[in-house]
């Protein structure tokens, strides 16, 4: 049933240039969606940022992805289209929920995005969570570009409802952040409201009696999914020619059409189950077949279980074993670029087109090509030469102002091993600070360094972790530390937001998604009620308070919190506090200002004249006044803020 509702918020995203995640929000929209949770990780944020401003919608944060697909698998329980959002190592989190919810099934859609990230451009990894499909037993859809995301949420819910299942969504970094025009429609689905909250103890309470008894309906309902493939619309053949066919999905179907303009393909929406009879039916009319996908060959290895012949290239048996691909690489995003280099070693494109693109006489209505690090085989080429000469090397660093700087200047100078976490502050890694000894996964750090001291390390070890990581799973590693009496220093860096992923709420920060005032969780109040007796609250900015407390805490044999407590110096609130400082002439070059690893201090063409060392500048244009290299300069000369103000050089 279809209510027709626009809004003027609605209105600017209808027909229109519209990102993947945007795209994906919308599709939700048009879906009924009204309950939608999620946990921000690049590529997969936006999706929910722009649902949130759609009329009619609950949406939310949740501390981790686990409780957000819990949230929205009771939503479905209750009756009520749902939707949980998350990057691909965020599933990792919330595996336990989606493993229980593919044996319940639910009484309303339920979508569940896995936004992946090839080439790793903000990640630890470069799973292939298709794989998670496959283990769960549910249906996955993979999208080409943003109105096959539109297209995939709206098929996506009527799959979940018609099959009792979940429903795996997987746009890739490059569907998500790359617009393309998208036909939207004014109405918005409306289910029936819902009834009384199911009592069906069989088929919603997971002891093993009955999870036993749930576990062939799964069975079961995997082979009318696959009945279904066959005739799902986002599964369809475009016939050009008989001597080469493609098999693609996601994005690479993009690259398919650029890079093979005149062959046939078979692109498939819905990557498992596969539609065996129709790979059958498409692999008869053509010559040679091949498999165009990124990451793990999930959609080759599936094709040639089933007995169908593939193209293989000279060579082909020297690709390792059993994770190899014929032809394209198993590492890193594709582009035009090593598809056209892979084909061209394979054979299947004559050598003088691996230089220029072929331009395809169909348009697709995806997307752009996209520039990424070729590969080859399985591993890496070198990038070309032009871009290696050309490009400079700029590696990430925090930003100006971070406060984050100070306390990893000063563990640094202290040369203890430091267990690091996911969050912008996983920086501190960078030289000149190069301050973090391990990085693993959200709320790992202070795991981590517990576990390093019961294995007989005798040096003190500090696990740094922000505000939004510690929330999410390093509040059970502190409890841990606490319960089996380590003696971990645990320095949680509260800048009162989730940075890392663009300023966005969490449950310390005191707002909701839809910008709600609501409870502030007291971090302290927290660690102190875990059960830490030693906890402090300092100034991140405030250098000697970091550095006495951390000293004096290495003397203590028992479990202590620092927290620096400043805002993001992003925030526009602190924004407004910006104010550029300036070197005087007692600097002498000594250096030390440049081992903060500030952006916005800079060597200075005048040298010192008996040292004859670079003297030091401050760019007015990065500096925001936080003072940090004014506390460590041993000569006083970088001016304070109040100095600036009494010399009138402000």
């Amino acid at each position: 049933m279809a209510m027709p509702v626009m809004t003027e918020i609605e209105e600017k995203l209808v027909n229109r240039l519209l990102s993947g995640n945007e795209a994906l929000a919308r599709g939700a929209w048009e879906a009924g969606v009204e309950v939608a949770s999620g946990y921000p990780g690049t590529p997969s944020t936006e999706i929910l940022e722009t649902f949130a401003k759609m009329p009619g919608v609950y949406a939310e944060w949740a501390p981790n992805e686990k409780v957000a697909l819990d949230v929205a698998i009771g939503a479905a329980y209750a009756g009520k289209r749902a939707l949980a959002t998350m990057k691909h190592v965020g599933v990792n989190v919330a595996a336990d929920s989606l493993f229980y919810s593919a044996f319940t099934g639910m009484e309303a859609g339920l979508v569940i995005i896995s936004a992946d990230d090839p080439s790793m451009h903000s990640s630890q990894n470069e799973q292939d969570n298709r794989n998670y499909a496959k283990f769960a037993r549910i249906p996955c859809l993979d999208p080409a570009d943003s109105q096959d995301a539109k297209d995939m949420m709206l098929a996506g819910f009527e799959i979940s409802e018609k099959f009792d299942t979940p429903v795996f969504l997987r746009p890739t970094t490059r569907v998500c952040h790359t617009s393309a025009l998208v036909e939207a429609s004014p109405d918005r689905y409306q289910g029936a409201e819902p009834g009384k909250y199911p009592r069906n103890h069989a088929k919603y309470v997971m002891v093993p009696a009955n999870a036993r008894g749930r576990h062939p309906l799964v069975e079961e309902r995997l082979e009318k999914l696959a009945e279904f493939a066959e005739t799902f619309e986002l599964n369809y053949v475009e016939m050009r020619g008989t001597e080469l066919g493609i098999i693609a999905n996601g994005i690479a179907y993009q690259y398919t059409r650029e890079v093979f303009p005149d062959a046939s393909v078979l692109k498939l929406g819905m990557s498992y189950p596969l539609p065996k009879n129709m790979i059958r039916d498409f692999a008869a009319k053509v010559d040679k077949l091949i498999v165009l996908e990124e990451l793990d060959p999930f959609i080759e290895e599936q094709v040639l279980l089933m007995g169908v012949e593939l193209y293989k290239p000279d060579g082909w048996e020297a690709n390792p074993y059993p994770h190899f691909k014929s032809i394209f690489p198993l590492t890193g995003e594709l582009n035009p670029k090593i598809v056209r280099t892979h084909a061209v070693r394979a054979g299947l494109l004559p050598e003088n087109t691996a230089a220029q693109p072929r331009a395809s006489t169909e348009p697709s209505r995806g997307v752009e090509s996209a520039t990424a690090v070729p590969t080859t085989g399985s591993f890496r080429l070198e990038l070309p030469t032009l871009l290696a000469e050309n490009l400079p090397n700029r590696p990430p660093v925090l930003c100006p102002g971070c406060p984050h700087r100070s306390t990893f200047y000063i563990l640094n100078k202290l040369k203890r091993p430091i267990n690091g976490d996911i969050g912008c502050y996983t920086l501190g890694v960078v030289p000149p600070l190069s301050a973090m000894d391990t990085c693993g996964c959200m709320g790992a750090s202070t795991a981590v360094a517990h576990g390093a001291v019961q294995a007989g390390d005798k040096e003190r070890h500090f696990a740094v972790i922000g505000d939004s990581t510690f929330m999410h799973s390093g509040i059970q590693a502190l409890m841990n530390v606490v319960y089996n009496q380590s003696n971990v220093i645990t320095i949680i860096m509260d800048n009162r937001i989730t940075s890392m992923t663009g300023q966005q709420e969490n449950p310390a920060s005191g707002l909701t998604l839809q910008g709600k005032p609501t409870n502030e969780v007291d971090i302290e109040a927290l660690v102190r009620a875990i059960g830490v007796k030693i906890v402090k609250r300092v100034e991140a900015y405030d250098v000697d308070a970091i550095e006495s407390t951390l000293k004096e805490w290495l003397k203590i044999d028992e479990p202590a919190v620092l927290i620096t407590d400043h805002a993001c110096a992003l925030l526009p609130e602190e924004r407004k506090k910006y104010m550029t400082l300036d070197v005087n002439d007692d600097c002498n070059g000594c250096t030390l200002c440049f081992r903060i690893g500030c952006p916005a201090i800079l060597q200075s063409d005048e040298l010192d004249e008996k040292s004859q060392r670079p003297l030091a500048e401050i760019d007015p244009l990065l500096c925001t006044g936080c003072e940090i290299c004014a506390q460590v300069c041993p000569r006083d000369a970088i001016l304070f803020r109040d100095q600036m103000i009494e010399l009138e050089i402000v």
